[in-house]
């Protein structure tokens, strides 16, 4: 990492300065938690450049109210040569404004650290795994599983990029009954490609995806299992079906830019006794009991129901609402059971799991959380497990909603989309709205050249910077930022809000922060550059004067810089021409 300390950073480091003097002085007791301390810009840019809530936060550990104790802050502050006027605002916030010589050494400090300027060690080289997509081996990868492929993705990114280790992981399901519906479905297609006439019975995948399975089968065993019982063959199908699966999903991830370090495999989880080992440590401190469901709730138990008696973890002990199963009472492993386990090996490996589900799974959410707390901090490691929702995509053309069935092979693949849109597009318009919130993803709106579509108003923005660096004639310099004016200062301090954000973003665990600060980046630029259409004086390049024009190509340089660092964090490339 750089010793160039960025603008926010800086007077972050001022503010404690300042409280470690009011502690000299007896005004803050030493063992005052400041954890709640934030420099920030303030909500309306009128107020100043950057407001503290210190004082707020500090009063009362103070023994004093937040205003007075504002007063002793301000004292100090306004020694400080790079702020031009700290205020009280409301019951004691401060507001402080900014030396031009701040901004400007701001600007200059993105030149310097170029693709670095907003990398951060807040990670402190913390180990987080973050498992996506996770997609069952089951047929190619549709737009279903995009949305939390892109989200996934970008949080590696955002998180490594802060200065955290990041394992991408992908577990693989292929321990459960729909992979033996899948060999099945390519045993038929093993026997099509032998010769032989088929239907595809309900209950099987009809995709034309598994032709080349069979296809494949077909050249390896000959006719060996054409006639076989199945018993012979399924295990053997299973294997090869899957695996040719896992090729096609990875080769569908990588149209996307995705690539994971580790693909951790259920099947191998359970021949290894994971869960067995799970279970035993479960037992051994009292998480495990064996016990009885109770019956149904809300409604008449069926009527074969009758109670039995089933290794039942304690999640109710830790905020979820019963008691869980981990075993089916024919002695299989439920999914909570199994994937208990799973979460188990991955906690061996991290500081810290992440992860990203469908909106679909928000109900085992509160079991796995208590599960993982259970086995973590019963070890004596206390491993932070958060899980992040992701919401459906609703696909649209033409206005009306694009219909999609798995199992009936009438999906929309992601492949097809990446092909028609382009793999930028796809990423970038994923993360435009929180993952918790609905979205419709309109074919023809995610390509629109217009304003109002969020990815080309952001890649506009930085072609349009790159083709007037090219166009100039003359070369950035920073030599003469004393001409600049107020409108690119206002510009500055759009730019410089990265750092802040990205740290922000990192600790809320929402690379889409990103996305949005682009859109604003990419707002204030635009209205830059629109200035200049209607008053050529205020146009990036002015005719006979070179130093001025060299001053305004540097911040504007420095903006696309910025825009790189961002996309770059989102895996989306940013042009240099449209």
């Amino acid at each position: 990492m750089s010793d160039i300390q960025t603008l926010h950073a800086g007077f972050a480091a001022k503010i404690d300065a300042v409280l470690n003097a009011l502690e000299m002085e007896g005004h803050l007791p030493p063992e005052a938690n400041r954890s709640g301390v934030t420099v920030e810009p303030p909500r309306d840019p009128s107020h100043g450049d950057l407001a503290t809530n210190a004082a707020m936060v500090l009063a009362k550990q103070a023994k004093t109210n937040p205003r007075s104790l504002a007063e002793l802050i301000i004292e100090h502050l306004k020694r400080e040569p790079d702020i031009t006027e700290a205020s009280i605002a409301g019951p004691g916030f401060i507001n402080l404004r900014l030396s031009e010589m701040a901004w400007l050494r701001e600007v200059k400090a993105i030149a310097a650290l170029g693709d670095d300027y907003g990398r951060s060690e807040l990670g402190g080289g913390q180990t987080v795994n973050i498992e996506y997509v996770s997609a069952n081996p089951t047929g190619p990868m549709h737009m279903g599983h995009c949305r939390g492929a892109v989200v996934g993705d970008a949080l590696a990114g955002l998180l490594e990029f802060s200065g955290h280790k990041v394992i991408r992981e992908y577990y693989v399901n292929d321990a459960g009954g729909q992979v033996d519906v899948l060999a099945r479905s390519a045993h038929l297609r093993y026997r099509e490609a032998l010769g032989e006439e088929i239907e595809i019975p309900e209950g099987l995948y009809p995709g034309d995806y598994l032709k080349p399975v069979g296809e494949r089968l077909a050249q390896e065993f000959g006719p060996a299992y054409k006639d076989a019982p199945e018993s012979e063959w399924l295990e053997l199908f299973r294997e090869r079906s899957v695996a040719a699966m896992m090729d096609m999903l990875r080769e569908d991830l990588s149209l996307l830019g995705i690539h994971h370090d580790l693909f951790s495999s259920e099947a191998k989880l359970q021949a290894a006794g994971k869960p067995e080992e799970a279970e035993a440590w479960l037992r051994e401190h009292g998480f495990v009991y064996d016990g009885v469901l109770e019956a149904p709730k809300g409604k008449a138990p069926p009527e074969d129901w009758e109670p039995v008696e089933l290794p039942l973890f304690r999640s109710t002990e830790f905020g979820d609402d019963q008691d869980r199963p981990i075993k089916k009472s024919n002695g299989a492993w439920t999914y909570f059971g199994a994937d208990l386990a799973y979460h188990f090996q991955k906690a061996e490996n991290a500081d810290a799991l992440i992860d990203i589900w469908g909106a679909d799974h928000a109900g085992t959410v509160k079991r796995i959380k208590a599960a993982v707390a259970a086995l973590t901090k019963g070890a004596g490691r206390d491993v932070p497990f958060d899980v992040k929702l992701v919401q459906m995509v609703n696909l649209m053309r033409d206005g009306e909603p694009v219909k999609m069935s798995k199992r009936a092979g009438t999906f929309v693949t992601l492949a097809d989309v990446v092909e028609e849109v382009g793999k930028d597009v796809v990423r970038f318009t994923m993360l435009t709205r929180k993952p918790e919130a609905q979205m419709e993803f309109d074919f023809a709106k995610v390509v629109e050249a217009s304003k109002d579509n969020p990815v080309f108003y952001l890649q506009y923005a930085h072609a349009r910077i790159r083709s007037t660096l090219r166009k100039a004639g003359v070369e950035p310099s920073d030599a003469n930022l004393d001409r600049l004016g107020a409108d690119e200062f206002a510009l500055v301090r759009e730019a410089a809000q990265f750092p802040r954000v990205v740290e922000a973003a990192a600790k809320a665990r929402e690379p889409h922060r990103i996305a949005f600060f682009l859109g604003d980046l990419a707002a204030a630029f635009h209205s830059f550059w629109n200035a200049g259409n209607d008053d050529p004086a205020k146009r990036i390049i002015q005719d006979g004067d070179a130093e001025l024009t060299a001053a305004r190509l540097f911040v504007a340089a420095q903006v696309g810089q910025v825009i790189r660092n961002g996309l770059g964090i989102l895996g989306v490339e940013a042009v240099e021409e449209m």
